[in-house]
């Protein structure tokens, strides 16, 4: 009789979604089974839910989502709270267009890259909007890891314990973080869960062929796609998948029972 092998350990993120992000959101995506937007929480100004930064000729500058408080719901993925100014869509792709017309792959994106950007200025709240291009990027960047709506489930608790319960419920017992996190999580929380916590480090990320003077790592991720076309998955860190490492004394996790799905915490 044959032994049976261990089970494969299974990492999760959980993030709130952000508008057109810098790469080391996508790494975080990169390096998880699966990917958890949490935007069924309140959505906080001055963040970057609602806003990134592109390089011009004349500096770094905000694209931002007009958005406004409603009435009822301030979640994240709120229709009744975030009543989008839709024409910012054509005014961002201008933008886009004038600063990276002369970027290599502009050319082979651009097609592609508005049509997006027009589909988004039809949805009617900023989650959704957030993660039509949060796909999109994906597809471009060869990331295939499989993203749910915290909505969809049914975890609930203090914040540390909704964490670990997403964890347990999307069947990871490995929870990968963003670093800041550290000031607040509780790892007691995750422990006694039988959730093994990991730390994503964004220190390192190679250099890359950019314009308009001076490196810039803090901008949205669409400058490395325009500037290096099909090799800018080789500037992320998940250009290699992390070895999954074995954790002794991990509690089983059950997999979710989950009816078929429709179509963050922090950084």
């Amino acid at each position: 009789m044959s032994e049976l092998s261990p089970p494969k350990d299974r990492r999760a993120a959980i993030l709130q979604s952000c508008y057109i992000p810098w790469k080391g959101y996508f790494d975080i995506i990169a390096m998880v089974d699966v990917f958890v937007v949490y935007d069924d929480v309140k959505y906080s100004k001055n963040h970057w839910h609602n806003r990134n930064r592109i390089k011009t000729q004349h500096g770094l500058k905000w694209l931002t989502v007009p958005v406004s408080p409603g009435h009822g719901s301030d979640r994240i993925d709120s229709i009744d709270c975030m009543r989008i100014a839709h024409p910012f869509v054509r005014k961002h792709w201008r933008s886009i267009a004038q600063s990276y017309a002369r970027a290599p792959y502009f050319r082979k994106y651009s097609r592609e890259l508005e049509r997006c950007f027009k589909v988004a200025a039809g949805l009617d709240n900023l989650s959704a909007i957030n993660v039509h291009l949060l796909k999109f990027i994906c597809r471009e960047l060869g990331i295939d890891t499989e993203i749910i709506s915290s909505r969809d489930l049914k975890a609930r608790g203090t914040p540390t314990e909704r964490l670990a319960n997403i964890c347990r419920e999307v069947g990871a017992n490995i929870y990968l973080s963003g670093p800041s996190a550290r000031t607040y999580l509780d790892e007691e929380k995750f422990a006694e869960s039988g959730i093994a916590l990991e730390w994503m480090d964004y220190s390192g990320y190679p250099n890359y062929a950019q314009l308009h003077g001076a490196f810039a790592h803090d901008v949205t991720v669409l400058d490395l796609i325009l500037n290096e076309g099909p090799d800018a998955r080789s500037y992320l860190k998940s250009r290699v998948r992390p070895p999954l490492v074995s954790h002794s004394g991990v509690a089983p996790v059950r997999t979710r029972e989950t009816e078929p799905q429709p179509a963050l915490l922090f950084l």
